[in-house]
């Protein structure tokens, strides 16, 4: 790991037994890394992988292949007492902010509840800094400690879980999809919320989306994923200007244009049906969609390599040439 790396995860992998020996890839050697401070944003299609990544990360459960570096330590050879204590560093937001609350317990329990399974501070203690956490969060300690997740809205429900992933003040936070049940209002909130925290705590994020207009906001690098792989990685001013990949080309083509006196160009036109992650296609997955596929692309999968300075593509034929 370079110093300045917090997390670095290389050739990960995520494959599901189904019944009747089937086999389903969900995750296929990936490799990237988060820096101190850092938003990565995550994006792609519903059902490529994403909240498979962030889940594998935190090992609910373990990847089946691949090394999880956080903070020096591989996650994936930690068991027991040693994961437990590692997991105190990194924290998951979850996208149903409803489901993710116990019902039946107040909000001072929710969100003490990472200090007590930890062991940490007097019951003074967390109380005192529930209070912060929610404070923090835009929420009156006062008015919400007594009361039951039932009681708030998805938005505020969604600033309790906030505030129960920054209570052990972690240096990495996974959002998994944490704005995408929310009313656009509510989300615009949310996500200033996130950026206030990230200053205040000196977080790292993993921001996962398949909005690709929200994560073009708040990332300072953008990885877009297809079918269990990495397409396309490179800060996010740089991949939003000038894609190299045909199907982040086509992601951002999509992105609806709110000027009425704009006309958006048509988006690149994607064929087909997204493949089944249980029988992906041979050599590069997207080859089925793909407007520039040629029968190398059936043969052989493409290499995954810096185009440009901090841009990688995984592609044969990219939209413009390597520098």
């Amino acid at each position: 790991m370079k110093p300045d790396e917090l997390l670095s995860v290389e050739n990960l992998s995520a494959t599901y037994r189904l019944p009747h020996g089937r086999k389903l890839s969900a995750v296929a050697n990936i490799s990237f890394s988060i820096h101190k401070g850092e938003t990565l944003g995550l994006v792609g299609e519903s059902g490529c992988g994403k909240s498979t990544v962030g889940r594998s990360i935190m090992q609910l459960p373990p990847p089946t292949g691949g090394t999880v570096i956080f903070e020096g330590r591989d996650l994936a050879s930690l068991g027991g007492e040693a994961l437990r204590r590692a997991r105190m560093r990194l924290h998951m937001i979850f996208q149903d902010p409803v489901s993710s609350l116990n019902p039946r317990r107040k909000v001072r329990d929710i969100v003490a509840e990472p200090m007590a399974i930890a062991g940490v501070g007097t019951a003074p203690e967390r109380v005192r800094r529930v209070r912060i956490a929610l404070a923090a969060v835009s929420l009156d300690p006062d008015r919400v400690m007594d009361r039951r997740p039932h009681e708030f809205s998805g938005g505020q429900c969604q600033r309790i879980a906030i505030a129960r992933a920054l209570i052990m003040e972690p240096q990495l936070v996974i959002c998994d999809e944490p704005v995408s049940a929310l009313d656009v209002s509510v989300r615009a909130q949310i996500l200033n919320l996130l950026e206030d925290m990230k200053a205040r705590y000196c977080l790292a994020l993993l921001f996962i989306s398949h909005d690709l207009a929200v994560v073009k906001n708040i990332s300072d690098r953008v990885a877009v994923m297809y079918l269990g792989q990495f397409c396309e990685l490179a800060p996010s001013a740089r991949l939003y200007q000038a894609p190299l990949h045909p199907y982040t080309a086509a992601l951002i083509a999509a992105i609806p244009v709110m000027d009425p006196d704009r006309r958006p160009a048509a988006p690149p036109l994607l064929a087909g049906e997204l493949p089944s992650p249980m029988n992906p296609p041979s050599g590069c997955r997207f080859r089925t969609r793909c407007p520039r596929a040629a029968a190398h692309c059936e043969e052989l999968e493409p290499a995954w390599r810096e185009a440009e300075p901090g841009h990688f593509v995984a592609c044969h034929f990219p939209l413009r040439p390597a520098r």
